[in-house]
């Protein structure tokens, strides 16, 4: 049997927490990380339908994009949809777990879900994350530098785009001079030594400090080995909002708009006036991009495709760029298949199930 902490544990390898949003929730909200379970269902909100849903088919873990639990409660007492399912859900012994803005936040997660269904090749993040890497610059003799190196990638540092096992190496001297108290790997007490090294470094997300840290002190041979962390300021080009990419060849704006509409099975959608102009550069973004818009004109995007658009952030196309507001679940609906790849990736046979509630809010005449 598997736990929830373990099935979790994959979709935080493709969608680390730390990569939410400050006001997010994302995580496991109800149940223990211990608990076995017995089938997953996967869904885009958790609401009593869903609760229900899960209980008729034996799954005791429920996972959702949106958090059910989003802001403060200070009581459960059934008064509202989300009570009813906090209730619901620990009565029967079900775990609820949320991948939100994480899973928003990286390339293969929900705007890598709607790229794939249009069919977007060249793809970039649209406004990667900023200030959110660390360089490790440590000092290692030179026969110890591949294990060195090789803990510090398997622990997940060095990868740059779609590269890994990235690192730079010089050639230098140390030099330190050990006290009675110490126990040093080379040299003798209270005699200055001078020791050939090489001067190591990589980069990583601040997220794996710790990680990387234990990795260094684990590997390396020296008792107190010498080593900075320096923050950057690069952006982190494979994490952040929305993704724009190209289609395979060039397109009439009404084809697309109804290409589209059969795709993420529309029944109406929301646009700004159509340019007469061929369109092959395209801008997505789950949920709610609209601020993201002068970002989409910036990068050159034909068409900005999201959710959520007032009507005041429809003049922001300034007949530059195409905004298509395709609706918040429908352009989210796919993250359900997300989940899915993920976990029967890991394995193919577990009782995993596509919720076949539409949770939408949202009906259209």
């Amino acid at each position: 049997m598997t736990t929830v902490r373990t099935i979790t544990q994959w979709i935080e390898e493709a969608a680390p927490l730390a990569l939410q949003e400050e006001y997010d929730n994302a995580g496991l909200l109800i149940g223990s990380p211990d608990m076995l379970v017995t089938g997953v269902l996967l869904t885009v909100d958790v609401t009593e339908d869903i609760v229900d849903e899960a209980i008729q088919n034996g799954c005791n873990l429920i996972i959702s994009h949106h958090p059910l639990i989003f802001r403060g409660i200070k009581n459960i007492t059934g008064q509202n949809d989300v009570q009813r399912c906090l209730l619901k859900a620990i009565k029967n012994e079900i775990a609820v777990y949320a991948a939100h803005t994480n899973m928003d936040n990286v390339m293969e997660g929900v705007n890598g879900k709607i790229a794939d269904k249009i069919g977007l090749k060249n793809r970039q993040i649209l406004q990667p994350k900023k200030e959110l890497l660390l360089k490790l610059v440590t000092f290692v003799p030179a026969d110890f530098i591949q294990q060195v190196r090789n803990a510090l990638f398997e622990a997940g540092a060095g990868s740059i785009g779609n590269y890994d096992n990235c690192s730079y190496m010089s050639d230098g001297r140390g030099t330190f001079r050990a006290n009675e108290k110490a126990n040093p790997f080379v040299g003798e007490i209270q005699i200055e030594h001078t020791e050939s090294e090489i001067r190591l470094e990589v980069i990583f997300p601040e997220y794996l400090k710790v990680k990387i840290t234990n990795a260094l002190l684990r590997s390396h041979p020296y008792e107190e080995p010498a080593y900075d962390f320096i923050a950057l300021q690069n952006t982190w080009n494979s994490v952040g909002a929305g993704i724009v990419g190209e289609l395979p060849a060039e397109t009439d704006e009404m084809e697309f708009l109804h290409q589209l509409k059969s795709v993420f099975h529309l029944q109406t959608l929301r646009h700004t006036s159509l340019l007469n102009r061929k369109i092959r550069k395209i801008a997505v973004c789950g949920g709610s991009g609209s601020d993201l818009t002068r970002q989409a004109i910036a990068v050159g995007a034909d068409v900005f495709i999201s959710a959520d658009f007032k009507y005041h952030e429809f003049f922001d196309a300034k007949n530059k760029i195409l905004i298509v507001d395709i609706g918040h679940y429908e352009s989210e609906q796919f993250t359900k298949d997300v989940f899915y790849e993920i976990i029967t990736k890991k394995i193919p046979k577990f009782a995993v199930r596509i919720s076949d509630v539409n949770t939408n809010p949202i009906k259209y005449l």
